[in-house]
């Protein structure tokens, strides 16, 4: 009885700590309703903010890669969106690919050949094109498409944003004492980015380059909604790439690339290859 009643007075002690105080009653009365606004507005923000982030960290400078063009249609520089450090905003968020080589689901595969359609200074890479399709299992024609915009095979371009070389990657991209002009770490490092994006964008090719060029908040946005210079690369990569697959020898599409601005930035990888 002894045992039981001491139980008892037990239970009953446990049940008097749970009982919330008048004290703590008015300060949960008082405060409750501020903390709930704060919730709502932290849950519409915050995948702003995140979105924002990964923008900020997949893409480096809004408006690249290709060259920028003038009104006026003159080339006034070249540059690429890919995957940066952005420690820099206070985000600790680094999206750094040293190893592609692992098969992308999302590709297409290699087609096994280059569509002739590609100006002399890209068809200057073929052979070397081919072998980072296979390595890095992506289609030559898409990564000869995205050579072509970004710097029409010139290998020591450099951007006003940055970028460089023969995939116009952004430094910060690289490794620590990596030579960025060299066409092996260049184009490793480009293709990672295309993979991903092939990735993120379910293996659409348009949305791919899109991704490379404006970031990957593009492939979730209607197109309509994106700056110029992503609509003007997802226009020509498309139109190349869709006339490459089908191993045409012309494009009208490069016509135009060629004819907006691209023929001069070509007519510089063409004198550092010397094709001339």
């Amino acid at each position: 009885m002894a045992l039981k009643s001491q139980s008892n007075y037990r239970s009953q002690r446990r049940g008097k700590g749970r009982a919330i105080s008048p004290h703590h009653r008015e300060l949960i009365a008082r405060y409750l309703p501020a903390w709930l606004i704060i919730a709502m507005i932290l849950a519409m923000v915050l995948p702003r903010l995140v979105s924002s982030a990964l923008d900020l960290a997949f893409s480096g400078v809004r408006g690249a890669p290709g060259f920028v063009i003038s009104a006026t249609g003159t080339i006034i520089g070249t540059g690429a969106d890919v995957i940066v450090d952005v420690a820099e905003a206070g985000i600790s968020l680094v999206l750094n690919i040293d190893d592609v080589s692992i098969p992308n689901p999302f590709s297409r595969g290699p087609s096994g050949q280059l569509a002739p359609l590609f100006t002399q200074e890209v068809a200057y890479w073929e052979q070397d094109i081919m072998r980072w399709a296979t390595t890095y299992s992506l289609d030559p024609n898409l990564l000869a498409t995205v050579m072509q915009i970004e710097s029409c095979g010139h290998p020591t371009i450099n951007s006003h944003a940055g970028a460089q070389g023969l995939f116009q990657v952004m430094p910060f991209h690289f490794a620590t004492g990596e030579n960025m002009h060299n066409p092996e770490i260049n184009a490793r490092r480009g293709a990672g980015v295309l993979s991903e994006c092939l990735r993120m964008s379910n293996g659409d090719a348009g949305l791919a380059m899109a991704c490379y060029n404006g970031g990957p908040s593009v492939i979730r946005r209607p197109i309509n909604t994106w700056l110029a210079e992503p609509q003007r690369y997802y226009r020509w990569g498309t139109g190349i790439y869709a006339d490459a697959k089908t191993n045409k020898s012309s494009s009208s599409t490069l016509d135009a690339w060629l004819n907006a601005g691209g023929a001069g930035l070509c007519s510089m990888a063409a004198g550092e290859l010397g094709l001339n």
